[in-house]
């Protein structure tokens, strides 16, 4: 009975063996070097048409951009008694989607993200540019072209495409602003508009929420509550973005710009903007 089992076993190998090989040459030759798995990767698709999924990662806490370091001047609010509570928070991320900073980086990731599809170079210098120079101050620059550049490098190391290739070439700096470099990433993956730019102002909501949270304005609770309120604002955000121009950019949350100068001077503080 042992020799039957062990010649069974040597068997089920053999054709394991067969079936793997069989299989490795149907896919093609290994890639010659580790990173060569992680450029050209294709855009998955589904049957609706391009997935989002790329758009879960990049937005994640855990994609490598340091987006947790930065309040957007929401720190030196706190600090003066402005945002102090739940309701205070919600008006203050509410205006930035309706006329504040906010609502320029969706209207510059729209824009960016059509150059990229078109192929239109000019264009995408052109918001490229825009983008960086919309920063307030000192701070506001930072935070943007930070995550940005972090952005870009992830992209660089596993997201590669041709499209996002010819993008990075055609800008030929190496300073890019944030919502930019999320535009080039989706454009580059064939996600479609409309859910990139939902997903992006999403983000920034969380993101300056996950701020007050532990500027401890608010508890998680509330923190849930902010969010919630506040997805309407950033769907009807998204939808503007998604036909506006970059002659439609512009802001009126003063309050919010001078929050962010004033941060830069701040003694005792947790974020760098």
């Amino acid at each position: 009975m042992r020799v039957v089992r062990m010649v069974t076993t040597i068997i089920i190998t053999m054709r394991a063996t067969a079936i793997s090989r069989r299989e490795r040459t149907e896919a093609g030759p290994w890639p010659t070097r580790w990173e060569d798995a992680s450029i050209n990767v294709p855009a998955a698709e589904t049957s609706q048409g391009h997935s989002a999924l790329p758009l879960f990662a990049w937005l994640s806490p855990s994609f490598p951009v340091g987006s947790f370091a930065f309040s957007h001047g929401m720190e030196w609010a706190v600090h003066q008694g402005t945002v102090r509570d739940l309701e205070t928070t919600r008006a203050w991320i509410g205006a930035l989607l309706t006329h504040g900073s906010l609502r320029n980086d969706v209207i510059l990731a729209s824009c960016a993200w059509s150059s990229v599809r078109a192929t239109d170079a000019a264009g995408l210098r052109e918001a490229a540019e825009l983008a960086v120079a919309l920063s307030g101050c000192r701070e506001r620059h930072l935070e943007t072209s930070a995550q940005g550049t972090a952005f870009v490098t992830a992209l660089k190391t596993a997201w590669m495409t041709p499209k996002i290739a010819w993008a990075l070439e055609a800008l030929r700096t190496e300073e890019i602003a944030y919502p930019v470099a999320l535009a080039i990433g989706g454009a580059g993956h064939a996600i479609e508009r409309h859910p990139l730019l939902e997903a992006f102002a999403l983000a920034l909501v969380q993101n300056l929420v996950s701020a007050a949270i532990r500027l401890s304005v608010i508890g998680q609770s509330d923190g849930q509550r902010a969010i919630a309120s506040l997805m309407p604002s950033a769907r009807r955000l998204a939808a503007e973005a998604e036909v506006a121009t970059l002659d439609d950019l512009g802001g009126a949350a003063f309050h919010s710009d001078i929050a962010a100068i004033k941060h830069e001077t701040q003694y005792t503080r947790l974020f760098r903007s």
